[in-house]
């Protein structure tokens, strides 16, 4: 089977994307053409995939690079078995004719996310949310729909499958919490917390714990976590290869995540918890309920209040100051990451859908 990717608004490595469901398709056998911006990201393709590089859409600057992935399409969808897009901007520039059978994999609740979109004019953050919805109920009848949560169900009139977006768990016992660093994993916004993280570093830097931010963050996030970092509170490591992400999340005496309560989150659960616990690693997260119940019911971490940034505090020090608890939290994590959220557990029906509309 020969399978088209795209993607203009996702990193080139996009861990979900590259790491997860490529490599179950390239281990499967079959052929992926990967279309993604390459360039603007300074990633270097795998040498198993065809790579296409594009421009990368964010913020107002979409235009062009939705021009290019259009044409990127039209040359090399016909020559596949199978178009799998992960951006509902591409829905827009989808060829009618010479198309193979298309799937859209649905990553987010797209009216829900516009509330978090700094980049739109905030009028528009509200009035678009009949017209998305519309447009969701054409891609549903026009093109196979692949979902990332099961929360997302409700939003479409048809039953579509769902492929968690889990990680990698290795059977071996991975090493065990510290006692001096706190981890957050995933891109940084507003709506994701950034603003606690920094005052939760602020707080806790006195106490002799360094907070380690892993991840890329939108322009009004950058300025204020380039000042942190220059100003001692934490230590800001940018966008990593998922391997290098995960590396630096080992042995950290937690795993914040401390997501607000937008509605784009209610129904999803954070990866960054699962690879945590899969990484051996006490969650600490806010009460979004996905999250909360899988945190509360495999008994691994620490649920505190939303924009708390002192309850936040207060748990980590709790973990500093029970190895005891800390080592039964990470032990549990792993254990249920490993049993419920093994990635190649999922790959395989993954594939198994895609092979089944490409034929």
């Amino acid at each position: 089977m020969r399978v088209c990717v795209c993607t203009v608004v996702h990193h080139a490595e996009d861990a979900r994307i590259l790491h997860r469901q490529i490599r179950a398709l390239l281990d499967a056998g079959h052929e992926v053409t990967y279309i993604a911006p390459f360039s603007a990201v300074g990633a270097v393709p795998w040498p198993e995939v065809t790579a296409v590089d594009v421009p990368r859409a964010t913020g107002r600057r979409r235009l062009r690079a939705l021009r290019v992935a259009r044409r990127a399409i039209a040359e090399h969808a016909p020559h596949s078995d199978l178009l799998l897009l992960h951006d509902p901007e591409l829905l827009l520039v989808l060829p009618f004719l010479s198309r193979p059978p298309t799937v859209w994999d649905v990553h987010e609740d797209t009216a829900a996310a516009l509330s978090t979109k700094t980049w739109l004019p905030r009028p528009f953050r509200l009035l678009p949310r009949p017209f998305v919805r519309a447009a969701e109920r054409y891609a549903e009848r026009k093109l196979h729909l692949l979902l990332a949560e099961e929360g997302y169900r409700t939003r479409f009139r048809r039953e579509h499958p769902v492929v968690p977006n889990t990680t990698y768990v290795s059977h071996d016992v991975p090493p065990p919490p510290g006692a001096d660093r706190v981890v957050y994993l995933g891109h940084l916004t507003a709506a994701r917390g950034a603003a606690e993280l920094i005052e939760v570093a602020r707080l806790l830097r006195p106490r002799g714990v360094t907070v380690d931010l892993i991840g890329g963050a939108d322009p009004r996030t950058t300025a204020l976590l380039r000042d942190a970092d220059r100003e001692g509170l934490l230590r800001w490591h940018g966008y990593r290869a998922n391997d290098d992400a995960l590396r630096l999340v080992e042995g950290a005496l937690a795993g914040l995540s401390l997501l607000r309560d937008e509605p784009n989150y209610r129904h999803s659960v954070p990866t960054k918890v699962i690879e945590y616990m899969a990484h051996g690693v006490p969650v600490v997260t806010t009460p979004l309920p996905a999250a909360a119940d899988i945190v509360t019911r495999a008994g691994s971490g620490l649920v505190v209040p939303f924009k708390d940034a002192v309850a936040a505090v207060e748990a980590v020090l709790r973990l500093r100051d029970d190895a005891a608890l800390r080592d039964r939290l990470a032990a549990a994590g792993h254990h249920a990451a490993r049993l419920h959220y093994h990635w190649p557990d999922q790959g395989k029906q993954f594939v198994a859908h895609l092979e089944r509309w490409a034929a």
